[in-house]
């Protein structure tokens, strides 16, 4: 355990800034997995709409630092191909 006052504060810090990043993450995975369920379903409209929400949340977590950009990047690239080819194949 740490000693020193200012040793201690970042571990507080940490601990802090730890859980608001496991929420944001959650938060993500959930947007994600929502859009998924949502292709799968072919809810067009409903998928457009969530398309966009989800690029801006990626987009937030991004500028956050929680996700790195090169992985927001590719998320939003494969989530815009995914929606580009569900209305084709249905």
């Amino acid at each position: 355990m740490a000693n020193h006052a200012s040793a201690l504060k970042a571990h507080r810090q940490n601990v802090v800034h730890r859980e608001r990043n496991r929420r944001y993450r959650t938060q993500l995975r959930s947007a994600l997995k929502t859009l998924r369920a949502g292709l799968s379903g072919k809810d067009a409209a409903k998928v457009k709409d969530g398309l966009g929400q989800t690029v801006s949340l990626i987009d937030r977590m991004v500028s956050k630092g929680v996700i790195h950009k090169n992985a927001g990047s590719r998320y939003k690239s494969r989530l815009a191909k995914r929606v580009a080819s569900a209305p084709a194949a249905a």
